[in-house]
């Protein structure tokens, strides 16, 4: 199984690609993740955000893998806890099919990647950068996975 991490922004500072790819190579052959980063679209000449959302969403879109199962990052979305996103984890990988985890741009998520995803999860109820997303979306998938084969990485 591949988790792929669609996240809309591009030029990272140094130490978000850093700390992403400490956890990313941490993770077992059977779960490999996988960044896609989108640029993101211009907002020059007053866009309303909805149009740079269209723009950022029909990207997005584009890079998702055929058949893969989609979970968007949403502010409204269930905050699961480690534990419930380590069960998560137990049931894509015995469903066999690719799980890409998206994430929006500044304005978030057009409603047609929201349409598309299987499921809508929170990270937390605090507005987080972008980047810093994207690290806490790595190391939680680290974590979920060391749980459910039982390593002691996850400590309750």
């Amino acid at each position: 199984m591949k988790l792929l991490i669609v996240a809309v922004g591009n030029k990272m500072p140094a130490w978000v690609n850093d700390a992403f790819d400490e956890y990313a190579k941490r993770m077992p052959r059977e779960a490999r993740i996988e960044l896609a980063e989108i640029k993101p679209a211009s907002r020059t000449g007053g866009k309303p955000a909805e149009a740079v959302m269209e723009a950022e969403a029909e990207r997005i879109l584009a890079a998702l893998p055929q058949g893969c199962k989609v979970v968007a990052l949403d502010e409204r979305g269930k905050n699961p806890s480690t534990v419930e996103l380590s069960e998560m984890f137990g049931q894509w990988l015995g469903g066999g099919r690719d799980v890409a985890f998206v994430i929006g741009g500044a304005d978030g998520l057009h409603p047609s990647v929201k349409n598309k995803a299987a499921k809508l999860m929170s990270l937390s109820r605090m507005t987080l950068p972008h980047g810093m997303a994207r690290v806490l979306l790595a190391e939680q998938l680290y974590r979920a996975m060391s749980l459910h084969k039982g390593h002691p990485y996850h400590r309750p």
